[in-house]
């Protein structure tokens, strides 16, 4: 049963990709305009700040919406940017204080420890992070012994438009604070993957993480994407609360983008050196007579 769950999650990205069926509703453009996004180092450093870029409302218009987007859902808020090879969701912020367990989580789920709810299903999302070429790794695990969440790096974007409206775009780490240093958080997060359920009663598997745990900050192994550091209640040197300071009101619609990080295999291979032709061997000098 779980072969076949993955397989109808592979089968969902197929058609992500090529388009097929998909429904094209009203919305803004809203995905950075530089292709290679900032890199978190995972130090104690703070992340670096991006500089925001022209970006859209997160609200919905009268606009078509480009043709390099596909809606993935009938239901939720949720696009592939086929072109930028990106996951768009919107949603808002629910939590501006407290200590955090998530930062982002599916609607009616756990905002009462994420900073923001978002309407969408996070097993839609990890087809769309499959369609846009990320490959995910292995949730983390504790027994007999923690080891880390491992995947493909995932830059998360935070869009949205104040009320005067300017708009606005940082990285998703400005809004979680490093509870001990006080500074915006510094580690990336990875396409863990979550994993399944099964139902004993109707035999129906289920992806766990559409249950809340979506984008984590402390480590679960039911996690879509998660920290790949220790991070848990036990570790009290890694807790993360709301950056109250760097978030906007409650209720603010915001907009996140996801963006698998390219790997240094694929960059574009340099080009080769141009062969240089052998020099022309030189005939000893003729004798003196």
């Amino acid at each position: 049963m779980v072969r076949q769950f993955l397989m109808s999650l592979a089968l969902l990205a197929l058609v992500v990709v090529v388009g097929v069926g998909a429904t094209l509703l009203t919305a803004q453009e809203a995905v950075p305009t530089t292709d290679t996004p900032a890199t978190a180092a995972a130090t104690d450093a703070p992340a670096p700040e991006t500089k925001p870029a022209e970006a859209a409302s997160p609200a919905a218009s009268d606009e078509p919406l480009p043709e390099h987007l596909v809606k993935l859902s009938k239901t939720h808020d949720v696009w592939l940017d086929k072109k930028r090879r990106a996951v768009i969701i919107d949603g808002e912020v629910c939590l501006r204080e407290g200590q955090l367990e998530m930062f982002a989580c599916p609607k009616g789920t756990k905002e009462h420890e994420s900073v923001i709810s978002l309407n969408c299903i996070p097993e839609t999302v990890h087809a769309g992070l499959l369609a846009a070429g990320a490959k995910s790794g292995t949730p983390v695990r504790f027994d007999p012994e923690y080891v880390a969440a491992k995947g493909d790096i995932i830059d998360i974007y935070i869009l949205w438009k104040d009320a005067q409206g300017e708009r606005h775009q940082v990285k998703a780490q400005q809004w979680i604070k490093h509870a001990k240093t006080q500074k915006a958080m510094a580690f990336d997060w990875v396409f863990a993957g979550s994993g399944f359920w099964k139902d004993e009663e109707t035999g129906k598997q289920h992806y766990q993480a559409n249950g809340g745990d979506f984008i984590c900050v402390s480590n679960f192994p039911t996690a879509t994407l998660d920290l790949p550091v220790e991070s848990s209640q036990a570790n009290t040197d890694l807790l993360f609360t709301a950056f109250t300071e760097n978030i906007p009101p409650k209720g603010t619609k915001v907009r996140l983008v996801l963006i698998p990080r390219a790997k240094p295999a694929d960059a574009a291979p340099e080009a080769a050196p141009e062969p240089k032709q052998p020099e022309t061997e030189k005939q000893p000098a003729e004798a003196s007579k």
